[in-house]
């Protein structure tokens, strides 16, 4: 696995299309992701300090992991299928125990950026991705 971080969220509202860039940390290679437009909204709001008045999904999400005295240890983008990128949430349970669920990359991250939890990339998903430049802001 090659660890990540976020590199840039890419909002185009004309296209209706959302991007967010995972950069390798001790290297060079790119991961864009499309995602949807609320998930880029919650990270970006997440990231800008942004405190909505109620929580927002992925808020909820942290919460009831914290309330079940569990967290979350890392985030794995792990496998793209017909161009459909997958990721896991890995979680360490009160009583020590690792559980692992499937979630969306986007959800994942929005999720991690909250938890200041590490991203993962496995690297076969990184050999396997088209590497592109993402599209400039």
């Amino acid at each position: 696995m090659v660890e990540v971080e976020l590199n840039k969220i890419i909002i185009d509202e004309k296209r209706q299309e959302q991007v967010i860039v995972l950069k390798e940390k001790n290297g060079s290679r790119m991961l864009p992701i499309v995602i949807g437009l609320l998930e880029a909204i919650a990270i970006k709001m997440e990231i800008g300090g942004t405190t909505p008045p109620r929580p927002l999904t992925h808020d909820l999400l942290k919460n009831l992991i914290e309330g079940l005295k569990a967290r979350v240890d890392k985030i794995v983008v792990d496998k793209i299928t017909d161009n459909t990128f997958h990721a896991k949430i890995v979680l360490i349970t009160k009583d020590k125990e690792v559980r692992i669920i499937d979630a969306r990359p986007s959800d994942s991250i929005a999720l991690a950026v909250r938890t200041k939890s590490p991203i993962f990339v496995e690297e076969e998903v990184l050999k396997n991705s088209e590497m592109f430049s993402p599209p400039q802001q």
